[in-house]
């Protein structure tokens, strides 16, 4: 893990096209700021944690046999 400090209204550059800004800072909290294209997803990571656990309940949900009813 690369770890940089940056002071308020300073930036990370990722690639080309990615930039990350400090736009504030008060106590212990960091407010950022992320300019990248709309094809990439940018999302908090406990976000991403509770798409990726929908994706696999309902991954696994098509799996299950479908209930045959008697006629």
């Amino acid at each position: 893990m690369l770890v940089l400090s940056r002071r308020r209204d300073e930036s990370i550059v990722i690639g080309d096209d990615i930039q990350i800004t400090v736009i504030d800072i008060r106590g212990d909290k960091v407010r950022i700021g992320i300019d990248a294209p709309t094809a990439i997803c940018v999302h908090r990571k406990e976000l991403r944690e509770a798409i990726e656990r929908e994706n696999e309940q309902s991954a696994s949900l098509r799996d299950l046999p479908s209930i045959q009813r008697p006629a």
